[in-house]
């Protein structure tokens, strides 16, 4: 399905604010709520729009730390590494990559002390690089429609 202009309003609407009414929408983009609720669920049945979500504040969740931490796994710890993995409740997104390290997640820490917990179980996998974020300068930014499409 090519997404046009219409899909696009929608899409940058629901990507601020994926609570905000059809009718809303609608209004702003010049469609009916239920215009806006097909083309809605056309693209979720298509797979374009993948789910709906909140945005947590770690730190007001009890967190202090967030960081990425990079991982090159040993040889042989990368398909174990890949099934525990899932089951670590400090990672929020982890992705396996392509360079010198086979994956890199983003993690949130009660503390210091839960970062070294955390590498110590890592480090059996293999060889980790870790990053403190400071702060994000862009998070969670919105897909926009692509210059180069037509």
């Amino acid at each position: 399905m090519k997404i046009d202009d219409l899909n696009w309003q929608i899409l940058t609407h629901l990507q601020k604010n994926a609570r905000e009414s059809f009718a809303n929408i609608g209004r702003k983009i010049g469609l009916t709520p239920p215009a806006v609720a097909e083309r809605v669920k056309k693209m979720e049945d298509l797979g374009i729009i993948e789910n709906y979500g909140a945005n947590i504040s770690y730190v007001e969740a009890g967190y202090q730390l967030k960081a990425i931490i990079m991982l090159r796994a040993f040889m042989g710890k990368l398909k174990p590494f890949l099934d525990k993995v899932k089951t670590y409740q400090e990672v929020v997104n982890c992705y396996r990559i392509t360079g010198n390290e086979n994956i890199i997640m983003e993690v949130i820490l009660k503390d210091q002390s839960h970062l070294e917990k955390f590498i110590d179980e890592l480090i059996v996998y293999g060889e980790c690089r870790t990053h403190i974020v400071l702060s994000s300068v862009v998070g969670n930014a919105p897909i926009k429609k692509s210059k180069m499409s037509k």
